[in-house]
């Protein structure tokens, strides 16, 4: 269970948001841009520290007091892939794993180079590979230690449709087979949908709706809500 509220002022206004997840389930945080979505995340990351609130996961404290970057358990993917240049694309996946040949680890990190198509460029430095390859292999590198939470900020930003599509199948895949509990973060509603069953809308840092997608779009709470969630 992930029991948050997270207080964090910002520039023009004061994140103020509550949320509530079930282990294994999903949630989308919907809003326009800058609307404080990616603080929601980077506080629960621990990237950023809180003002005010609390942050627990499955029974673990996260703050108040910060609980280190190391000891979350919790994947977090940014808009940048930050991988290693200099290593190689299976270097960067196993990076950081505890054992990455004992069988049960080889056997993960294998299922993810052929699902995410990794095979041809495993070798290839990481310098040197395509944007799309690179967000793939941030992908890859993110599951391969089977997190618990996996936290989602705009993940497939500049990347073709087709491979969108592919990359949300392969994570809803995944999902239902290590059963980590998922809060993806976009302006994008085509996206969040296809991750996440559920959805807070958030406006200035505050909750203005929250339910599954059908009920947002049938009476959504604000003209800007409605504005984001209509059909393109």
């Amino acid at each position: 269970m992930l029991e948050a509220h997270i207080v964090k002022a910002r520039p023009d206004f004061t994140v103020d948001v509550r949320l509530s997840l079930a282990r294994g389930a999903g949630l989308a945080i919907f809003g326009a841009s800058g609307a404080g979505k990616s603080t929601v995340l980077s506080c629960i990351a621990g990237l950023e520290t809180p003002e005010a609130g609390a942050i627990r996961f499955a029974g673990t404290t996260l703050y108040p007091p910060a609980l280190a970057l190391n000891r979350r358990p919790l994947a977090y993917l940014t808009q940048r892939d930050l991988l290693f240049p200099h290593l190689s694309v299976g270097a960067n996946v196993c990076f950081g794993l505890p054992s990455p040949n004992l069988d049960g680890a080889a056997k993960w990190v294998d299922e993810l180079k052929h699902r995410l198509g990794l095979g041809p460029i495993w070798s290839a430095s990481a310098g040197r590979i395509s944007g799309g390859q690179a967000r793939r292999v941030a992908l890859a590198r993110m599951l391969a230690r089977r997190p618990p939470l996996v936290l989602l900020d705009e993940p497939f930003v500049a990347l073709d449709r087709p491979l969108i599509g592919d990359l949300t199948r392969a994570l809803a895949e995944w999902q239902r087979t290590i059963g980590f509990t998922l809060i993806a973060v976009d302006h994008r509603r085509e996206i969040l949908e296809r991750l996440c069953p559920r959805a807070i809308a958030i406006e200035h840092g505050r909750v203005v709706q929250e339910g599954a997608w059908s009920d947002l779009a049938a009476a959504p709470a604000t003209p800007a809500l409605a504005r984001l969630l209509a059909p393109d």
